[in-house]
């Protein structure tokens, strides 16, 4: 079994960080099923603007409030207005890699969605693996390690 990437918040900004909360990180349940992200499930927050990297669970808050607030502990690893990466995961055998379409969303500073997106991996012919990402329209996108190669 390989820990895989199931989806992802991308870019999204903090709104609140409450210390005195009992733990966790309070999200829009919008985002969190449209990334399928869980209730209660652990996911993996990323501080683009510090570089932390914390683990916690994630609560639901209030629908439409576009809400990203980190609570207790982790409430000490980002401020209001920093862009974070959350990042939900799933067990899966490597042949079932393929299978697997996870979904990020990307945001804008209100948080709102800016970009729904899919990652791909597929085989290929002589039966390595390719990577892609994929818009809303099914184009693929440049991965960032090809970009201005020729």
């Amino acid at each position: 079994m390989r820990k895989i990437v199931a989806g992802k918040l991308h870019g999204i900004h903090v709104t609140e960080a409450n210390l005195d909360y009992h733990g966790s990180i309070t999200l829009d349940p919008d985002h969190c099923e449209q990334a399928g992200i869980l209730p209660m499930e652990f996911v993996e927050i990323w501080n683009k603007n510090s570089g932390a990297r914390i683990s916690t669970y994630v609560i639901l808050g209030e629908r439409g409030s576009r809400c990203c607030i980190l609570n207790g502990a982790a409430a000490r690893t980002c401020q209001p207005g920093d862009q974070v990466i959350i990042c939900n995961s799933v067990y899966v055998d490597q042949a079932e890699l393929t299978a697997l379409k996870p979904r990020v969303l990307t945001f804008d500073k209100d948080n709102r969605i800016v970009d729904r997106l899919t990652y791909s991996v597929e085989r290929d012919a002589g039966g390595g693996y390719s990577f892609s990402i994929l818009d809303e329209a099914r184009t693929a996108l440049p991965v960032p390690a090809l970009v201005g190669r020729s």
